[in-house]
């Protein structure tokens, strides 16, 4: 029943994320009456606004009437993510230059609902509001309240810094390189994936080695580290770039040791060898030492 109510779960949050994403309406309704070079500008002026305002309360309406209680946080959750995407779409579509920063948005919105949803496909029984990540920790926040400000100051005092479009298009392949290894770590750990490291080993828990964990212990962790980082070149943000490598290499050498701890209480013998064989896939990063 459990299992039931958690794969809904994940079919309530597709569908509205879609429905978030159909705010890529508005442009192209207002294209059939003008060029697309043009759109943004209408988009960020007084009408736009109040034309994207008045969409998502329609939405967020639809959703009310609809889903009821913890259903409703899940649709809301993935509507606002679905926006996000589509409004990112618009702007990189047009010819402006907040080209890089549609990308950016284009690429987090993605990478937090993907999370949940990969999490509904391969472990339902896991699956929470906290599969989004939206509420990982303060310093995630921080960190990307703090991109965000960057791009803005820079883009005012800097706006050739901005426009550096290799720059940013090999930070869009960092994105996208790191958000698909990632999920296919996600894909090929299946139930044994999860978002909190387990210090109890359940009974259907087995080593995965086989897939892109024959290449990397941590895929997922590899994935995410450069897909972290990619979206500061993407932005062009040299402080950010910086400082989101060192968070993100001290985060993830304290999670893996951390996690090699339980793996190696799991399964002995049969992780120290494959931990002997195969590289974290991070940077300066062995993982936990064993005497």
């Amino acid at each position: 029943m459990a299992g039931s109510k958690l794969v809904l779960e994940g079919t309530v949050s597709l569908k509205s994320f879609i429905l978030g994403l159909s705010v890529v309406i508005i442009p192209l309704v207002r294209s059939c009456f003008g060029h697309l070079d043009w759109v943004f500008d209408y988009l960020t002026e007084t009408p736009g606004k109040i034309a994207i305002c008045l969409h998502i309360a329609v939405i967020n309406g639809l959703l009310l009437l609809i889903c009821r209680g913890p259903l409703y946080k899940v649709a809301v959750r993935a509507c606002f993510l679905g926006v996000i995407f589509g409004c990112g779409l618009i702007i990189s579509c047009t010819e402006t230059t907040w080209t890089h920063f549609g990308w950016y948005m284009c690429s987090l919105a993605f990478f937090h609902y993907s999370e949940y949803l990969v999490t509904a496909i391969i472990n339902p029984h896991s699956l929470s509001l906290d599969s989004f990540l939206l509420n990982h920790s303060v310093e995630y926040t921080l960190a990307a309240v703090s991109s965000w400000v960057e791009f803005t100051v820079e883009k005012l005092t800097f706006p050739e810094l901005k426009q550096l479009r290799w720059l940013s298009f090999m930070g869009l392949l960092m994105v996208l390189c790191g958000e698909a290894l990632r999920k296919a770590a996600m894909l090929t750990a299946g139930s044994n994936f999860n978002h909190i490291v387990q210090n109890e080993k359940a009974y259907s828990h087995v080593l995965v080695t086989s897939g892109v964990y024959a290449f990397f212990r941590h895929p997922s962790y590899v994935g995410w580290f450069y897909w972290s980082i990619g979206t500061q070149v993407v932005l062009c943000n040299p402080v950010c770039t910086l400082g989101y490598t060192i968070a993100s290499w001290r985060f993830f050498r304290e999670r893996i040791e951390e996690e090699e701890i339980s793996l190696i209480n799991f399964f002995a013998e049969e992780y120290v060898e494959y931990k002997r064989r195969v590289p974290t896939g991070l940077p300066f990063i062995s993982g936990i030492r064993i005497n």
